[in-house]
């Protein structure tokens, strides 16, 4: 299975903060779409960086309350991780687990067009296996 067939299902809309968004905007970002991480974007198409629930409890940690008035550029991951849609989602889950990564966003033609979790990678996993399943036993019902 491709990335591409993960974002058919669930759409390609991306939640994206700018970067000098305040730590609680992106906390307010983060609670209202329900999400884990969000791609740091000037124009939501170019990707700066890419922050999550973890980024923020880190900085807590390190800085104190201050943080939360801190912009997101300072607290985010600069070395972001993408693949294109025609990545295999094998491979990908593979480079999550490796890497400890929970979100990858989906670049095609230089621009953001996605972004899959390792939720979505693990889902796009069992429905497989349960196709897989559900062919082998018809066949042994024949």
């Amino acid at each position: 299975m491709l990335i591409g067939t993960i974002l058919q299902g669930k759409g390609a809309d991306v939640t994206t903060v700018r970067p000098e968004a305040t730590v609680t905007e992106l906390l307010e970002l983060l609670a209202e779409h329900n999400i884990g991480a969000v791609v740091v974007s000037e124009d939501g198409s170019s990707i700066a960086g890419i922050v999550s629930e973890r980024d923020v409890v880190r900085r807590l940690n390190d800085r104190g309350a201050d943080v939360l008035t801190a912009p997101v550029s300072s607290i985010m991951t600069t070395d972001v991780r993408t693949c294109p849609p025609t990545a295999n989602v094998d491979d990908l889950r593979q480079t999550m687990t490796t890497h400890r990564i929970r979100h990858v966003p989906v670049v095609a033609d230089d621009r953001l067009a996605g972004i899959v979790s390792i939720g979505d990678v693990v889902k796009s996993a069992i429905e497989s296996l349960e196709t897989e399943k559900a062919y082998l036993v018809d066949y042994l019902h024949r």
